[in-house]
């Protein structure tokens, strides 16, 4: 995703190691098997609703019963009206199958209510529980995961679910209520043609299971390629300047049209398996037909069966055999929605960043130091980032990070936040492990302003009011002022009510950081972290927002990476990050005396 909190280069991160631990960390997806079992499913999703299903079923079996109706009233229409002029007896047929009509009627409507609107209900209630476990994992998942693949796992994924609680369950049982009635009653009229149909139906049978073993793997496969389809295209839109100034249009049409290739190829497949059962079904079933018309024909001329009894078998086998070309429809539906339940239960079996076991400690109130001690990380097993690194920051101290891309400053910052968790050694707070503190009550003492911060749609007001909804109007100008945001915004017709567009996409580089280091000011934290806030401003803007920054940092425990090291004479302690390491530490007067690293630095950025 593009909006992580700290921007990691590449020297400093590998999305996939070895080890099974880091790779978790890393947020790599566990991967794709056949997880979700019927047992599952019924325990989830249908026992939970039972009463709804139950009902359903009820009504399944009214609907199918006044369905026969229908067939069996036709031996009694040719051998009775017909064969003997009953016209009493057409009447009562008549009312009886208007009135199963009506019963038919009835039932399928109150079924669709009942079920259809229950499924969806279940439907929202999966895509919020997995929206929400999507947000409880760690921050190096969502740095090696797309948001368009996210996007696609909350919103398609779950969408099959609606076939297990649906009509598709309840359709299931009744075909199979009805195949089951008109076969009780197919070898009432005559066993001997009952037989010769069940050859060729016990065959399709056993060619839709085989199949649908097979086609559960390749629509498994179609969720991953719609994801990472979803996922290029959304980076595409998000990143339409950077293509259009690049002149790199077609270069993304044809990615684009390579993974929509792939995801054809991927539906193909599942056709031709999906019509290779509906060919199967009418070849064995038509055989079946025609197999009956030559056995019923050879009974008739032989009075071993009645004109009626002929035409009611050929209805009611057709009442056999639909319920199960309907079934294996159905059953290709199940199959994708356990493909995309299987999908889901990758997510949700995950482990989440603020898992309670291992974070037992809740901060009760925060005064804000921190110690690192002894600290290794690395994102890769055996490829280490940071190399023992220990320091102390006290509350109202400000620690600065300088030192070149790759150092490390980044990562020292993401293990303050708890965006990442040491190696080796240990972060502390107030003297707590922060491995094992609640990260909800320490981070509601946290903010931060990066450098590339993110905004979101919406009006400035909103984003400046993202980390306290119910601030007051006296603290949002008090924010916005401390900012310097109204220098801007009362030049705009709306003022704080303008909206920005996507990611602050109507507002410039250092318009967006005001609103940032506004965000932060109202947010108030005890801890604060300021990755190049200052880097997208001009030298009035930054110079009037230093003083901002000045107010901002008194009593928090502050932490700024700095490229632009005027920024940051007046911190406490600076750092020199080389390699992993602490090169040097102390005052800028300290380090400038020392004419080491940080003097060189210096001395070199005040010649540009």
């Amino acid at each position: 995703m593009s909006s992580r909190p700290f921007s990691t280069s590449r020297a400093e991160r590998t999305p996939n190691g070895p080890n099974a631990k880091i790779r978790a960390a890393a947020g790599e997806l566990p991967k794709a098997k056949s997880s979700v079992t019927w047992g599952m499913a019924f325990r989830q999703f249908i026992w939970p609703r039972r009463k709804h299903v139950l009902l359903g079923l009820i009504l399944i079996v009214i609907s199918r019963a006044a369905g026969l109706v229908l067939p069996g009233s036709t031996k009694y229409l040719m051998d009775d009206v017909v064969a003997n002029h009953d016209m009493g007896m057409l009447k009562i047929l008549l009312i009886a199958v208007v009135a199963a009509l009506i019963v038919q009627s009835a039932t399928s409507y109150a079924l669709t209510q009942l079920l259809s609107v229950e499924a969806q209900r279940l439907i929202s209630e999966l895509r919020t529980k997995v929206q929400r476990k999507i947000l409880s994992l760690p921050i190096g998942f969502f740095d090696n995961t797309k948001s368009g693949a996210l996007v696609s796992r909350i919103m398609s994924d779950v969408e099959g679910v609606r076939n297990l609680v649906g009509t598709g369950l309840v359709q299931l049982v009744g075909g199979t209520l009805t195949a089951v009635a008109s076969l009780i009653w197919l070898i009432h009229i005559s066993p001997w043609m009952t037989l010769f149909t069940l050859v060729p139906v016990s065959i399709f049978a056993f060619l839709a299971m085989k199949a649908f073993a097979r086609i559960r793997p390749v629509f498994r496969t179609r969720g991953v390629i719609n994801a990472e389809v979803t996922g290029r295209l959304t980076e595409t839109l998000n990143g339409v300047r950077v293509i259009k100034g690049f002149g790199a249009e077609e270069q993304e049409n044809k990615a684009f049209e390579l993974g929509v290739q792939r995801l054809f190829e991927n539906v193909k497949t599942s056709l031709t398996a999906t019509s290779f059962i509906s060919s199967m079904s009418t070849f064995l079933l038509g055989l079946a037909s025609a197999g009956i018309m030559g056995i019923g024909a050879t009974m008739m001329v032989h009075d071993q069966l009645t004109t009626g009894e002929f035409l009611q078998f050929t209805v009611l086998l057709g009442f056999m055999i639909a319920p199960i070309v309907q079934m294996s429809n159905i059953g290709s539906q199940f199959t994708e929605a356990f493909a995309g339940l299987d999908r889901t239960e990758e997510i949700m079996n995950m482990e989440p960043e603020d898992d309670m076991n291992q974070r037992p400690v809740e901060l009760e109130e925060l005064h804000g130091d921190i110690a690192f001690n002894n600290v290794t990380f690395a994102y890769e097993e055996d490829k280490p980032v940071l190399h023992g690194v220990s320091f102390t920051a006290q509350r109202g101290s400000v620690i600065a990070l300088v030192g070149t891309s790759g150092s490390g400053k980044s990562t020292i910052a993401s293990l303050a936040a708890s965006f990442l968790t040491p190696t080796s050694g240990t972060v502390t707070i107030d003297g707590h492990d922060l491995s094992t503190v609640r990260l909800a009550s320490f981070r509601k003492h946290l903010g931060v302003v990066l450098q590339d911060d993110f905004l979101f749609e919406g009006t400035i007001r909103e984003n400046i009011l993202f980390p306290r909804p119910n601030a007051t109007e006296e603290q949002i100008q008090k924010a916005v002022e401390g900012a310097y945001v109204h220098e801007f915004t009362d030049r705009f017709e709306l003022g704080l009510d303008t909206v920005i567009g996507e990611r602050g996409v109507k507002l410039s580089g250092g318009q967006r950081q005001r609103v940032a280091i506004a965000r932060a000011m109202l947010a108030d934290p005890r801890i604060l972290i300021l990755d190049e806030a200052t880097s997208n401003l001009d030298t009035e803007s930054e110079a009037l927002i230093q003083k901002s920054l000045n107010e901002l940092v008194k009593d928090r425990t502050t932490f700024v990476i700095a490229h632009r090291l005027s920024t940051i004479r007046q911190a406490t302690e600076i750092l020199v990050i080389e390699h992993g390491l602490i090169a040097e530490r102390g005052t800028h007067n300290e380090l400038i005396a020392k004419e080491g690293r940080y003097f060189d630095l210096y001395t070199y950025q005040a010649r540009i």
